[in-house]
C-alpha cells in the first residue's frame, strides 16, 4: 500500500509542479567584454563565428552544417545535423537586427525533439573599450515541455551553458 502511495506521489509532484510553471520562459545571462561595442557586435552577428564560442555548436565538430544566405544579415540560416543526440538537428535563422544593439534569432529544433525557440543577443557599451553582452532564450512551453523543465531544471542547465558560451566568447574576443 505504501509503495502505491509513494509511486502516485512521485508521479503527481512533476505533474503539479509543471502545471504551476508559467507558459512563457526567459533564460538570460550576461558578461562584460573588454572590446568596443562595434567589435563585439560585428563578431557575434556572424553565425559562423559561433563555432568558436557556442557550447552547443562546439559539441560535435563532425556535425554536418549548411549555410543559406549572407551571414550576418537578416534571413541567414545555419542548419546542423549531428549524430550526437545532445546536438541533434535543426536550424537557426537571423530574424531581426538593430545594428550595434540587438540580433534576434529563431531556432527550430528537429531532433532530439521538435521545438521552436527565440534567442537574442544585445550589446551595450559600458565604456569605449568595454561592452556588456546579454544572451537570452525565450519561448512558450507546452505542458510536456513544462514537465521536462520541472524534472531537469532546464532553465538552470541552459543558463550554465549560456554562461560557459559567453565566457568562451570573452576569451576569443580578448585574445
Amino acid at each position: 500500500m505504501y509503495i502505491i502511495i509513494i509511486v502516485v506521489v512521485i508521479i503527481i509532484i512533476p505533474l503539479v509542479g509543471a502545471a504551476l510553471l508559467s507558459n512563457d520562459y526567459v533564460i538570460e545571462r550576461e558578461i562584460t567584454i573588454n572590446k568596443s561595442n562595434q567589435e563585439v557586435f560585428d563578431y557575434i552577428k556572424i553565425l559562423k563565428n559561433q563555432a568558436q564560442y557556442n557550447k552547443w555548436v562546439m559539441r560535435d565538430p563532425n556535425q554536418k552544417t549548411d549555410y543559406r544566405g549572407t551571414d550576418g544579415t537578416v534571413g541567414f540560416i545555419m542548419a546542423w545535423d549531428s549524430k550526437d543526440k545532445g546536438a541533434g538537428k535543426g536550424e537557426q535563422e537571423i530574424t531581426g537586427m538593430i545594428e550595434g544593439k540587438k540580433i534576434d534569432y529563431e531556432i527550430r529544433f528537429e531532433k532530439p525533439f521538435k521545438n521552436t525557440s527565440c534567442s537574442h543577443f544585445t550589446t551595450e557599451p559600458v565604456s569605449a573599450n568595454q561592452t556588456k553582452v546579454k544572451w537570452a532564450f525565450t519561448g512558450v512551453r507546452s505542458y510536456g515541455m513544462k514537465i521536462f523543465h520541472f524534472l531537469f531544471n532546464l532553465p538552470k542547465m541552459l543558463g550554465k551553458d549560456l554562461q560557459v558560451s559567453l565566457a568562451n566568447l570573452k576569451a576569443v574576443l580578448e585574445k
